[in-house]
């Protein structure tokens, strides 16, 4: 298993400093960010796309994952913190058409960039929509993503989350034998999976074969806010033990959007922690 770092801690700076940046801490992947600052799909010119490909050429840096969970940078003025819409499962038409829309040309940068996957999330459920509608939803949503990026070759990680409408390993499970897309997978957030109270091993076989991407960050006291890896009460090694079970070999991703004015530090004290636990 391999070392990445998102963007999305380096949203004070342009994202070709951020991945410059975590080249030189040292980190052998990074996961971009496709949300603004950073990479809003739909509207990064070719020329972008290929002076971040020549960057991760010259630097040696692989890409994680481009990282969709996000699309805040649609509301004028920004939200103060995530909302998660417009959402896949919308029972609003024209939001959820335009979050596939949004998706796909996501699907789009990754492969032009030689990214393996792009995560997404389901959303919360909102008043005024039952969850099995949203349900539905979610999963017409899905099946036309994932046909795009059958087309581009892509894989799509759902990561789930406490509070989400898809909120823990055995629903996600569910929901991707219901789709029944060999696109379709996890993109595990270990922090989220601590917070449900999950077994790690259990959570690691329900998903077994369709993770695609793993976020790695602390949590302390049960209390959602992503810590250095090191500083919470999060079983490292068990997370680690269980993704060996079911043979991941693919990268884990620091996620530390909660730290905007010390990225570098805290990045290089989340590599040098978790270097320590791979050995």
């Amino acid at each position: 298993m391999r070392l990445a770092y998102s963007t999305n801690a380096y949203t004070r700076m342009p994202l070709a400093t951020a991945l410059a940046a975590i080249a030189d801490l040292g980190f052998a992947g990074a996961e971009i960010l496709c949300d603004r600052p950073h990479w809003f799909a739909g509207e990064v010119p070719a020329a972008e796309v290929e002076r971040i490909a020549d960057l991760l050429h010259e630097r040696g840096l692989k890409i994680s994952n481009l990282n969709a969970n996000t699309a805040n940078g649609y509301f004028h003025p920004r939200p103060p913190e995530n909302v998660f819409e417009p959402a896949l499962s919308s029972a609003d038409e024209h939001y959820r058409a335009w979050r596939v829309r949004y998706s796909i040309a996501a699907i789009e940068l990754a492969a032009r960039i030689q990214a393996p996957c792009v995560s997404v999330t389901a959303g919360r459920p909102t008043p005024g929509c039952d969850p099995g509608a949203a349900l539905g939803y979610l999963r017409e949503s899905l099946v036309e993503i994932c046909d795009a990026a059958a087309r581009h070759d892509v894989l799509i990680g759902v990561e789930y989350e406490p509070g989400l409408l898809i909120e823990r390993a055995a629903e996600l499970a569910a929901l991707i034998e219901e789709v029944g897309s060999p696109q379709l997978g996890a993109n595990w957030d270990i922090g989220h999976s601590f917070l449900d109270g999950e077994s790690p091993e259990a959570a690691a076989q329900l998903l077994a074969g369709r993770i695609w991407n793993v976020h790695v960050e602390d949590i302390k006291a049960r209390k959602h806010f992503h810590l250095v890896p090191g500083d919470g009460d999060l079983p490292f090694e068990r997370y680690f033990n269980a993704l060996r079970a079911q043979q991941y070999s693919g990268f884990l991703t620091v996620e530390l959007y909660t730290y905007p004015e010390q990225p570098d530090a805290v990045g290089r004290r989340s590599l040098e922690y978790l270097q320590g636990l791979l050995g």
